[in-house]
């Protein structure tokens, strides 16, 4: 398996997603929603594998952030989302 073809299908999938999120918000027609639902649902799971499967082999990396971060982080958004 090719970490570089991996990288593309998974910006790839990412992409997908939100084509299928805003298709599937914008539609009217019952039958195409329900159509883009299934296509999104998809997508994700496919996206899951690929993520699952590149973590695996040590292609995407995960780093835990700090609790000092998340924390001035939620205090900028909760200050602006006062105002």
């Amino acid at each position: 398996m090719n970490q570089l073809i991996m990288d593309n299908y998974l910006l790839i999938l990412k992409s997908t997603v939100e084509v299928y999120i805003h298709g599937t918000l914008e539609s009217s027609n019952k039958d195409i929603k329900e159509l883009l639902k299934n296509g999104l649902e998809e997508t994700l799971k496919a996206q899951e594998k690929t993520y699952n499967l590149m973590t695996e082999y040590g292609w995407y990396k995960i780093s835990n952030v700090d609790k000092k971060q998340i924390d001035k982080v939620y205090k900028k958004v909760t200050k602006k989302s006062s105002i």
